[in-house]
């Protein structure tokens, strides 16, 4: 019998691969914080809102993943979760223009936001981005310095509120630090979970990380006991914040059976990030609701 040539699979062209790069999953988890917390303490449905979200939203998205996707192709293309929602195997025929795009997308938006806001947003804005590139670029690459890995990654997502707040001129008062202490270390939380699953990998590969150092059954309780404290810190938002601390439990749920997971079987965590992923749609769904109860009941 004949064998017949299978050709490759074609390479995605510039502009899928830029939007495959940038995580379209992953976009409402970044504009979402910010679009919150700008009109939670008082910015109107103005330019800033809507210029802030997009920025966000895309552009932002494809700076973060886009560094990593290019400085991590080596691993990437070693790492079976690769090539899907989880992230893209970005071609080396695009990396300087996937740098080229990040950069270019990004600049306008930053000289606007930070041209509208304050000292004090415009310091928090220049750490937000900082994080991003220091995350994956080369001679810095958090990612790799275990539990600044967890506190940078979880800046990725907070920072976006800490900047909208700021950008709307927010006081910062124990409400507000408590919902946003509460967003971190549930960032920290799922940095760490997340690190989990790719225990294995990371030690073939000489990648330090949190769950390298600590193992898949520590790393798995240290995700556990940092969802717990979020869930408590929630509690001193008052009513009705407080009720956010319940949006925890499915975390804990999910994450409890891995607590005692082996080293060796630590992919299997796998199983537990993919719900992970869809788990935080739904509870964006019933915090936004949350929100608006407390918006309208204060």
């Amino acid at each position: 019998m004949t064998a017949v040539a299978t050709a490759p699979p074609a390479d995605p062209g510039l502009l899928s691969s830029l939007v495959g790069s940038s995580r379209p999953l992953s976009w409402v988890n970044t504009g979402y914080p910010f679009a919150a917390a700008y009109v939670l303490v008082g910015g109107g449905l103005d330019t800033a809102l809507v210029v802030g979200t997009l920025y966000f939203l895309v552009p932002y998205n494809l700076l973060m993943y886009g560094v990593n996707d290019v400085f991590d192709y080596e691993s990437d293309l070693r790492n079976a979760r690769k090539g899907g929602v989880e992230g893209v195997v970005l071609s080396s025929r695009w990396h300087r223009a996937t740098i080229v795009a990040a950069v270019a997308s990004n600049l306008p938006f930053l000289v606007l936001l930070l041209a509208w806001g304050s000292v004090a947003s415009a310091a928090v804005l220049a750490v937000v981005v900082f994080a991003v590139v220091a995350y994956s670029a080369p001679g810095l690459r958090f990612k790799e310095r275990p539990f600044l890995d967890s506190v940078t990654s979880s800046t990725h997502f907070v920072g976006p509120a800490v900047f909208g707040f700021a950008l709307a001129g927010g006081t910062l008062d124990r409400v507000a630090l408590c919902a946003l202490v509460s967003f971190f270390l549930w960032g920290m939380a799922s940095q760490a979970f997340g690190a989990v699953q790719d225990i294995g990998a990371d030690r073939a590969a000489g990648i330090g990380s949190i769950g390298t150092v600590l193992g898949a059954a520590t790393t798995v309780r240290v995700a556990l006991l940092l969802y717990a404290g979020a869930g408590l810190t929630a509690l001193g938002t008052g009513w009705p914040g407080a009720l956010a601390a319940l949006l925890v439990l499915p975390y804990l749920h999910n994450v409890w059976r891995f607590r005692s997971l082996d080293d060796a079987a630590a992919e299997q965590a796998h199983a537990g990030w993919q719900r992970f992923l869809w788990l935080n749609y739904v509870t964006g769904f019933l915090l936004t609701q949350l929100l608006i109860w407390a918006r309208w009941s204060s």
